[in-house]
């Protein structure tokens, strides 16, 4: 058991690694290229936050394990707002200034209610796969024109300017893409490996696993970049980030079982984690508008995210 622990460190900070070699080239390629900060923050950060919980989803699939990837985007989100942005929020007050991140919580809470849909007959089917996908692509294409259409001064665009790799030549970039490309799988597959073996020892269902071990897991980089953001007075990027990998992750990660394993689904994804993740997606757009106003996130309402996960996930193992 000590070397399956050790084998799931190994996978996940191989992984946290590669994807972060990933969004350094393809950020740095595209800024060579001349596209805007805008665009890369919107599209390519965002994915690749979520490029983790996307190979993990699909490894676990070709595994045969399509509940550990249905759980996987199921609790990323849960986490990402629960755990990562509770935490941050309790760490330092986020300030919501940008105008562009308060139009894509919206479409958060859209693509939230579809996930929801989906998963209401129990099954997951390849057509909503497919669907899954091609609203991945669409909003891909909808976050680029709102970026390109968004205020030079966005608060957002700013800070995401600041991150962007600057002089890295595009040879360079190329290389750490493709490195990034190379190991993500590799180690996505050592991970769900190991986390398999380590729940099952403790007799934990598939669903389960995604929904802990792995989403906590792959939301841990984002925990660390969210502080780092907010230390560094980047909170609208903080936020932007985890409200774009949510977004992602409904689409491209939930995708992945419905295109390689679509059938039944655990009954629970569906009746009792699909509606906390959108408790959580609800509670998120209330403090981010403010009930009387004010655009910030304060400490209380990241102490009533973090009791609220923490709640979840001693109602997961103790019920």
């Amino acid at each position: 058991m000590l070397t399956q622990i050790a084998l799931f460190l190994v996978g996940l900070a191989l992984l946290s690694w590669s994807a972060d070699r990933f969004v350094y080239g393809a950020s740095a390629m595209a800024k060579n290229f001349g596209i805007s900060p805008m665009v890369i923050g919107m599209t390519i950060v965002a994915m690749g936050s979520s490029a983790p919980e996307i190979m993990v989803s699909a490894t676990a699939s070709m595994a045969g394990n399509p509940d550990t990837a249905v759980g996987n985007a199921i609790g990323s989100n849960i986490t990402n707002i629960g755990l990562v942005l509770g935490l941050t929020a309790l760490f330092k007050p986020l300030m919501v200034s940008s105008g562009t991140i308060r139009r894509e919580m919206p479409i958060l809470l859209i693509v939230s209610l579809i996930a929801a849909w989906f998963l209401a007959d129990l099954t997951l089917s390849l057509p909503e796969g497919i669907t899954l996908m091609v609203l991945f692509f669409a909003t891909i294409g909808g976050l680029t024109w709102l970026s390109i259409q968004a205020d030079r001064k966005d608060p957002y665009g700013t800070d995401t300017a600041e991150e962007i790799p600057s002089d890295v030549p595009t040879h360079k970039a190329i290389f750490w893409v493709i490195v990034g490309m190379v190991f993500l799988p590799i180690s996505a597959d050592i991970m769900v490996d190991s986390a398999v073996v380590i729940a099952r020892h403790f007799g934990m269902s598939e669903l389960m696993i995604g929904l802990t071990i792995i989403a906590i897991g792959t939301s841990l980089p984002e925990l660390a970049a969210s502080i780092a953001g907010v230390l560094k007075g980047e909170d609208d990027m903080a936020l932007g980030n985890i409200i774009g990998s949510n977004i992602f992750n409904i689409l491209a990660v939930m995708a992945m079982p419905g295109l390689i394993a679509p059938g039944v689904i655990d009954a629970f994804a569906a009746n009792r984690d699909i509606h906390v993740m959108l408790g959580f997606t609800v509670l998120l757009l209330l403090f981010s508008f403010g009930l009387r106003g004010i655009r910030k996130i304060t400490r209380w309402e990241g102490a009533v995210l973090v009791s609220g996960y923490v709640g979840y996930l001693m109602f997961l193992f103790f019920a």
